[in-house]
């Protein structure tokens, strides 16, 4: 097979990374890709925003398989145009898409269908907005309803910070045209999971479960991120509790899709709140989610590519093995300083070859060539992933490999899975317990 990769970041590393691992591949081509990308791809620099132009060079260079990494491609309408030509793709419609592109639209399909997820409501102006926080209270969730590189959320805990949030996003537009309408949620407590699934429109197949770690700063403290590092698998959710969840959240979802004329193929990304009431969706992504594809792939012991192509229509999904390892994997993601506000670019970056021998795997995200150097750039730059026998072991390779890596004001957690390890020092059964009695009824 001929495979297409459409991305540059970390994500689209390691699913070029898992992808040139089959033996069904004889050729990878990644759009623009990076450098660590090129290693395992021909890297090609073409604007990812158009469809035709990508729609040829998949003809010209006859690839079987088109795989759609980031977001903004998928709500550009990359599938339908690529499906009107008659071309194979991994990834939803515009239409289907539209549930991680329109969070308004992802809030009222899951009150239709029962999907449960927080109170919401939703705003097109200022004011009503401000008068509805400040009738309702703090603390809330205030969210930008169209795609913000997963940072347009903000959780307010005092009114004074949810009337900002609102002045900001929907005045000052911090986040664009993604601003000009906003969901006011119910603020949830609980455990974040992130339980990402395979579908081919009708089955689905959860993967490991993975938690990230939005906040720049350790403690989870500082402004949000498009994720700083995650783990897998996550001690909160069993066996079992990922299968209720696929029960009661995906397999609703990709079905409620269906039944609205809108078939969603490709990876379906559900955020989670574990709360007292059981789990409860924060947000639904259209694609994998990054880092947790980092985090969840070197954990997948089967061959990924016959899963990608049943999912893009080439079979069925239901009679393809997916085999995950009972290891623990990691990624930290080291971040140029100054991210996610503004940061230098182009400096050097050392030490890559050592971290590799410290049995680590080096993702990169935002890199670039200099001459024969490796230098930044953008916000974050590298995913050091490792996968090992427990976390604690997976985590002191990813650790050791990141201290190896050297470039000017490097900055990254050095608590990834720290809740993992507070879980472990509670009383993680009568956790689980109300996991199950109060989530997802068991009969």
């Amino acid at each position: 097979m001929r495979v297409l990769v459409i991305g540059s970041g970390g994500r689209e590393h390691a699913l070029v990374w898992k992808i040139a691992a089959s033996p069904l591949v004889e050729k990878i081509f990644c759009i623009p890709g990076n450098p660590g990308i090129a290693r395992h791809a021909e890297c090609v620099s073409l604007d990812t925003s158009d469809n035709a132009a990508l729609a040829r060079f998949a003809e010209a260079r006859a690839i079987d398989l088109t795989v759609v990494g980031p977001e903004a491609p998928l709500a550009n309408g990359l599938a339908d145009f690529f499906h009107s030509r008659g071309l194979k793709v991994f990834g939803p419609t515009r239409a289907a898409a539209r549930i991680e592109s329109s969070k308004s639209f992802a809030k009222d399909l899951m009150q239709r269908y029962g999907i449960p997820t927080a109170e919401y409501r939703v705003f097109d102006t200022p004011g009503a907005a401000r008068e509805y926080i400040i009738r309702r209270g703090a603390p809330v969730v205030v969210k930008a309803d169209g795609l913000a590189a997963g940072k347009g959320v903000v959780v307010a805990t005092t009114i004074d910070a949810a009337l900002e949030a609102v002045d900001n996003i929907m005045g000052g537009r911090v986040f664009g045209s993604a601003g000009a309408r906003i969901v006011v949620e119910e603020y949830m407590s609980g455990e974040e999971a992130s339980l990402l699934a395979f579908t081919d429109g009708s089955t689905v197949v959860p993967m490991v479960a993975a938690q990230d770690h939005k906040r720049v700063f350790d403690g989870d403290q500082g402004p949000n991120t498009g994720g700083m590092g995650a783990y897998a698998p996550v001690p909160a959710l069993s066996e079992s509790d990922i299968e209720l969840i696929t029960a009661r959240i995906l397999q609703p979802a990709v079905d409620a899709l269906r039944r609205e004329g809108t078939p969603y193929r490709g990876c379906l990304y559900a955020g989670l709140m574990l709360t007292r009431e059981g789990p409860r969706v924060v947000e639904f992504n259209a694609r994998f989610g990054d880092p947790e594809t980092q985090a969840v792939l070197p954990l997948l012991t089967s061959d990924l590519v016959p899963v990608l192509d049943a999912c893009a229509g080439g079979g069925d999904l239901s009679r393809i093995p997916v085999v995950w390892s009972k290891d623990a994997a990691v990624c930290v993601v080291l971040a140029a300083g100054g991210y996610p506000g503004s940061y230098r670019k182009g400096d050097r970056i050392d030490g890559l070859e050592a971290a590799e021998k410290e049995g680590a795997l080096i993702f990169h995200a935002g890199t670039a060539k200099s001459g024969d150097k490796i230098v930044t750039a953008g916000g974050r730059v590298l995913g050091v992933a490792a996968r090992a026998a427990t976390l604690e072991k997976a985590l002191e390779k990813a650790y050791a490999a990141a201290g190896r890596i050297r470039f000017p004001n490097v900055h990254y957690r050095r608590d990834i899975a720290w809740r993992a390890f507070l879980a472990g020092r509670q009383d993680s059964g009568q956790d689980r317990k109300g996991l199950n009695r109060r989530g997802v009824d068991r009969d």
